[in-house]
């Protein structure tokens, strides 16, 4: 609906909409936000598996964002949900 990515278009949606904006399975995105400081909370789902391959989510030289864990939630299948904000 927004078309390309626009930092100040989702900024100033952000101030117009009445509740939570989310964005899921866009690592692309998230690193784009993270970078204009668009990100309020970031979850993580961990799973127990180790590949040796495969996208990063954070790259070499994409900057630096501090978080505090906010929220953590372990499940059965060994699955931990990891809840953080930015550091300001």
């Amino acid at each position: 609906i927004l078309g390309p990515y626009d930092g100040e278009r989702i900024r100033a949606l952000k101030d117009e909409v009445d509740g939570n904006l989310y964005v899921s399975g866009s690592g692309t995105l998230v690193r784009a936000m993270l970078a204009d400081g668009l990100v309020d909370e970031l979850h993580l789902f961990v799973y127990p598996v180790a590949l040796s391959a495969g996208e990063r989510l954070f790259v070499d030289g994409g900057g630096t964002t501090k978080f505090t864990l906010a929220q953590s939630e372990p499940y059965e299948n060994g699955v931990v949900h990891l809840a953080y904000r930015p550091t300001r």
